[in-house]
C-alpha cells in the first residue's frame, strides 16, 4: 500500500469520526430533517470513499470510524449524561447509519469492459 493511499484512508477515517459527531448533534436538533441529513451524510461519505479509492475498503474505513465514534458517544459519563436521547430518532440514526455503512462497504465493484460502447458484431 502506497503512502498516498494510506493517507487517503486516514482522511476518510477522520471524516467518518467528524460525520458521526456532527450527525449525533444534528439528528436530534432538527428532527426529522436532521435525521435525514445525518444519514445522507453517512451515505455520501461511504459511497464517495468507495468511488474515490476504487476499492470497497474506501467505504469500510469511514463506516468503521463512524461506528466507533457514534458508539463511544452513546456511552454514559460518570455524571450520567448522554449525548443521545432515548427517542426513535436516535435508534434510527444508529441502526440506519450502520446499515448504510455496511451497504456501501459491500457494494460490488463491476469493472466496465474495455473498448467502444457499441454491441459486438454490429
Amino acid at each position: 500500500m502506497t503512502a498516498p493511499r494510506l493517507g487517503g484512508y486516514a482522511l476518510l477515517a477522520v471524516a467518518g469520526v467528524l460525520v458521526g459527531a456532527a450527525g449525533a448533534l444534528v439528528q436530534a436538533a432538527w428532527f426529522p430533517g436532521g435525521l435525514l441529513l445525518a444519514l445522507l451524510a453517512v451515505a455520501g461519505l461511504c459511497y464517495g470513499g468507495v468511488k474515490v479509492m476504487g476499492a470497497r475498503m474506501g467505504g469500510g474505513v469511514p463506516a468503521g470510524a463512524w461506528t466507533v465514534a457514534v458508539l463511544l458517544l452513546t456511552s454514559s459519563r460518570p455524571e450520567g449524561d448522554f449525548l443521545f436521547g432515548a427517542g426513535l430518532g436516535s435508534y434510527a440514526f444508529l441502526l440506519g447509519g450502520m446499515f448504510i455503512g455496511v451497504m456501501c462497504a459491500t457494494l460490488p465493484l463491476v469493472p466496465q469492459p474495455p473498448g467502444p460502447p457499441v454491441r459486438l458484431g454490429k
